[in-house]
């Protein structure tokens, strides 16, 4: 998932345009009713989106008469799409969002509140993994989005590696290092990162801050970067290459998490830390599912079990559309354990619904091990309208400290609170 910001000046647009556009009423809900859907680019390509989901639209059209008008959209364009069907107020009636979006569409005004009435329409707020819900929106406010597709990060470890070395899964962040440098010899490294992307990177730094007990933002949505508990677990993030030398410096340049993957599916390293729909690559590259497992990524001694941000993708409803009661009628439909099992496997998704099992993988152990960590260990990234600043100035000044020990210089703790700094003040200045 990619990000572009939201213009801050949509804002006040958008709430006039929607304030103008809705008339009030519920609209048409059944049969002869079309709703316009924008979905995200969730499978290999636009077309193979467009044949996993036909199927899928079609039977709901069966069931309730109500056709869908599909248009998928990948992700470098889907924040653009979206940003200009706010400030035009000429959108679709449904739509897929990045879940790290919520807070910032939610400020605009432009989106349905799932209200007890609209959520009782649904199938009621129970049936959610409480922290896949809770990525709606801000806190405090109700939700404008509802979870559709889960992801979560896991630890991936090549088992055969282990079982030569002697060792077991590691529990903690100490049993994972002193792994890793067991594991790294004769050319091979114990881990991979996609050190270069700064994604990936801001995922990390937001994880093992959570895992001290730190937050990036305070309650009034003030960024609180430089705080001891970001510094130390972005530190501690960084030394994986800098002093434990578990990864590989080449790894500076790795700017998505493919290429960590692919060196964990060749054999060139022992674990990787990546997203549940890491699989289909890793096979794709000859790796058997039986030669790896996961477990949660680790924290340090004495941390907060936290192994992952919520990952995956929500569903919004336009405020302004006229067919309200048929985008409801659809969001269940989508959001129903039926149709979850259906596209958790071409999709490697997790199920949102609590109770529900993971299906995108055979290895009843790892889809067990995924639930958990989505389910139990996961935290939302920060629900505040600049969520998306943070990525992109953490992640850059990450990327940006690890070229730096690539190419042989040191980053210590001050030098990780100074780029924070920076960071924290141009958030501050966007705001």
């Amino acid at each position: 998932m990619r990000k572009r910001a939201i213009l801050a000046g949509a804002v006040v647009a958008a709430i006039a345009l929607v304030t103008a556009g809705c008339s009030g009423n519920s609209g048409s809900s059944g049969s002869g009713t079309t709703l316009t859907y924008w979905a995200s680019n969730q499978g290999t390509s636009l077309d193979n989106d467009k044949q996993v989901l036909t199927p899928v639209l079609d039977e709901f059209t069966k069931q309730t008469g109500i056709k869908v008008k599909l248009e998928v959209i990948g992700w470098n364009d889907l924040q653009t799409r979206i940003q200009t069907a706010v400030t035009s107020g000429q959108g679709p009636d449904v739509l897929n969002i990045g879940n790290t979006w919520a807070a910032s569409l939610q400020a605009t005004g432009a989106f349905m509140p799932f209200d007890d009435s609209a959520m009782k329409a649904i199938g009621g707020s129970d049936k959610f993994v409480k922290t896949a819900l809770d990525t709606g929106g801000a806190p405090g406010k109700t939700v404008t989005s509802v979870p559709l597709y889960g992801l979560a990060y896991g630890l991936y470890y090549n088992k055969k590696m282990f079982s030569d070395a002697g060792l077991t899964p590691p529990a903690t962040w100490e049993d994972m290092v002193a792994d890793a440098k067991k594991l790294t010899a004769g050319g091979k490294y114990g881990f991979a990162l996609a050190a270069g992307s700064y994604t990936e990177n801001a995922h990390f730094a937001f994880i093992n801050s959570a895992q001290n007990g730190a937050e990036l933002f305070d309650s009034k949505g003030n960024p609180t970067f430089t705080s001891d508990g970001v510094v130390t677990g972005i530190k501690r993030y960084l030394d994986l290459m800098q002093t434990d030398k578990v990864v590989n410096t080449a790894n500076a340049q790795y700017d998505n998490g493919v290429k960590a993957v692919n060196d964990f599916a060749t054999g060139k390293v022992a674990m990787i830390l990546n997203q549940n729909n890491a699989d289909s690559s890793i096979v794709a590259n000859g790796m058997k599912s039986d030669q790896y497992g996961v477990v949660p990524f680790p924290s340090p001694t004495g941390g907060q079990p936290v192994a992952s941000h919520v990952a995956g993708i929500n569903l919004s409803i336009m405020k302004n559309t006229k067919n309200k009661d048929a985008a409801l009628k659809f969001v269940k439909y989508m959001t129903s354990e039926a149709t979850q099992t259906t596209l958790g496997k071409p999709y490697s998704s997790l199920p949102v619904l609590n109770g529900a099992k993971a299906v995108f993988t055979d290895n009843a152990e790892e889809a067990a091990t995924f639930q958990k960590i989505y389910n139990t260990m996961s935290k939302p990234l920060p629900l505040v309208p600049a969520e998306d600043q943070f990525e992109n100035t953490v992640g850059k000044a990450m990327n940006d400290m690890f070229a730096k020990i690539a190419t042989g210089g040191t980053v210590s703790d001050s030098d990780v609170k100074a780029a924070l700094k920076n960071a924290q003040d141009q958030v501050k200045a966007g705001m």
